[in-house]
C-alpha cells in the first residue's frame, strides 16, 4: 500500500473546496489529521462514499468500534468529542439502528411531513412581513435573519421546544459544528446541550403537547419499542442539530448563487426552470455538510489505493462528492440549474440516509420562492470574494450573507 502524509485539517475552514481539492491529490481516500493530533481517512469519491455508506463493515458506533475511545485515549475535551459521545441513531448500528429508527420515522411520515406545510409557510411569512421594515438600502445579514430562524422555528415548533428554551436547545448544535472551539468549551458543551435536551423531555414527560417529543415518549412502534429517555436526548440532540444548521447552508447557498447569477435566476422566475431544480443542483455544488464525521472499519479493508485499519476514524466528504469530476467532469464546479445530472449524496446512503430530507426539500421548496417574490429587487452588499467562511471544516457555509433587500 502507498503510504500517505496526512493532511492537516485546517480548523477554520479558510476554503473548503481548495481543501478538498488538496485531499483529491491522494486520490479518492486521503488521511487527515484532524484537531488533537487524531488521524482519520476522508473519502471525496461519490462512488467510493456510496459504497462506504451502503457498507455494514463500515460502524458507526464509537464505544464499540473505535479504539481510541474504548481505551481512554480520547479526552473528554476533545474538540469534536460530540460526534461520538452523542447517543442516537447515526451513532448506532443494526439492530439498535433500526429499532430507533422505526420509532423516529413515526414522526417523519409522508402525511406528517405534508402537514408541516402550513407551519413552514406561516413561519416564511412572519420572517419575511419583520424584513419588510428593513429600510432601502441597509444592508442585512440574510443568514441571520432568515436562513437560520426558518429551519430552527420549523424544528423547534415540531418538537415542541418551547420559545425561552430555544436558545439552550440549539446552541449545542451551533457549537457542535464548530473545530475552532476550545477544549474547555467542547467539554462544556456536552454538558450544556445534555441538560438543555433533559429538561425538555422532563417537560414533555410533565406537560405533553402536540408535537413529535411527545409523540415520541408517548407512541409505540410495531415492534412495541420505545425510546429510554437517554435514547430521546441523543434523538433530540440529532433533530435539533440537523435539522437547523444544514438547510441554514443550503437555504444561503441558493440565494447566494442566484442572486450571483442572473441569468438562472430569470429562468425560474418565467417558470423554464422549478425550483426543485435549485435545490438539487446547491446540494450537489454546495453540499451543506463538508466532512461528515464518523464511521469505523470493523476489519482491515482495501479502499481507494489505500488500506484502512480496523478502527480507523472515517468522514465522508460530501463537499468533495458533488463535484466529483469523474461523475460531473470539468463542470464540476459550476452552478447550474440546467445540469441534466445533478447527482448527489447530501441526504446520504444506505440506511443511515437522512430521515429528514422530505422536510428539508419540503422547507426550502417553500422558502426559497418566498423570500424572491417578496424581495424581486434583492441583491448582494458585498462582492462574492468578499464573504467570510463558517470557521469550521465540517460544515459549508458562510458566516454572514449581507443583502440589500430592495432597491
Amino acid at each position: 500500500m502507498e503510504r500517505r502524509c496526512p493532511h492537516l485539517m485546517d480548523r477554520t475552514g479558510q476554503d473548503i473546496h481548495a481543501e478538498t481539492e488538496e485531499l483529491r491529490k491522494q486520490g479518492p481516500v486521503a488521511q487527515v489529521e484532524l484537531p488533537g493530533g487524531v488521524l482519520a481517512w476522508s473519502i471525496t469519491s461519490y462512488e467510493l462514499a456510496k459504497q462506504v455508506l451502503g457498507d455494514e463493515r463500515f460502524a458507526k458506533d464509537p464505544r464499540q468500534h473505535w479504539p481510541a475511545l474504548i481505551n481512554g485515549e480520547i479526552p473528554a475535551d476533545w474538540p469534536m468529542i460530540t460526534w461520538v459521545v452523542m447517543d442516537n441513531m447515526t451513532t448506532r448500528d443494526n439492530p439498535d439502528h433500526d429499532r430507533l429508527r422505526r420509532v423516529i420515522s413515526q414522526g417523519f411520515s409522508a402525511r406528517r411531513i405534508e402537514s408541516a406545510r402550513t407551519l413552514v409557510e406561516g413561519i416564511a411569512k412572519r420572517l419575511l412581513d419583520g424584513l419588510e421594515q428593513v429600510p432601502a438600502g441597509t444592508a442585512i445579514d440574510l443568514k441571520k435573519a432568515y436562513c437560520y430562524p426558518l429551519p430552527a422555528s420549523v424544528v423547534c415548533d415540531l418538537f415542541g421546544v418551547p420559545e425561552e428554551a430555544r436558545a439552550d436547545a440549539l446552541k449545542g448544535g451551533e457549537v457542535n459544528v464548530s473545530t475552532t472551539i476550545t477544549p474547555e468549551e467542547a467539554e462544556a458543551n456536552v454538558e450544556q446541550w445534555h441538560k438543555a435536551m433533559e429538561d425538555l423531555v422532563a417537560e414533555k414527560h410533565v406537560r405533553p403537547g402536540d408535537d413529535l417529543t411527545s409523540l415520541l415518549i408517548a407512541r409505540k412502534s410495531a415492534d412495541d419499542e420505545v425510546l429510554t429517555d437517554e435514547e430521546m436526548v441523543g434523538t433530540l440532540h440529532l433533530m435539533l442539530g440537523a435539522g437547523s444548521e444544514t438547510l441554514m447552508n443550503v437555504l444561503s447557498h441558493a440565494i447566494l448563487n442566484l442572486l450571483s447569477h442572473p441569468d438562472q435566476l430569470a429562468l425560474i422566475r418565467n417558470g423554464q426552470i422549478g425550483w426543485d431544480a435549485v435545490v438539487e443542483e446547491t446540494l450537489r455544488v454546495q453540499s451543506p455538510v463538508a466532512q461528515l464525521p464518523f464511521r469505523f472499519p470493523t476489519e482491515d479493508i482495501e479502499l481507494g489505493g489505500v488500506l484502512m485499519r480496523k478502527g480507523d476514524p472515517v468522514m465522508i466528504g460530501f463537499a468533495g462528492i458533488g463535484r466529483d469530476p469523474e461523475v460531473h467532469g470539468e463542470t464540476r464546479a459550476e452552478f447550474d440549474i440546467t445540469r441534466a445530472d445533478k447527482t448527489h449524496l447530501s441526504f446520504g446512503h444506505g440506511v443511515h440516509y437522512c430521515l429528514g430530507a422530505p422536510l428539508a426539500r419540503l422547507e426550502a421548496s417553500i422558502a426559497l420562492p418566498a423570500i424572491f417574490e417578496r424581495f424581486p429587487d434583492m441583491r448582494l452588499a458585498v462582492s462574492r470574494d468578499e464573504l467570510e467562511p463558517q470557521g469550521t471544516f465540517i460544515m459549508n457555509g458562510h458566516a454572514a450573507l449581507p443583502v440589500y433587500l430592495k432597491a
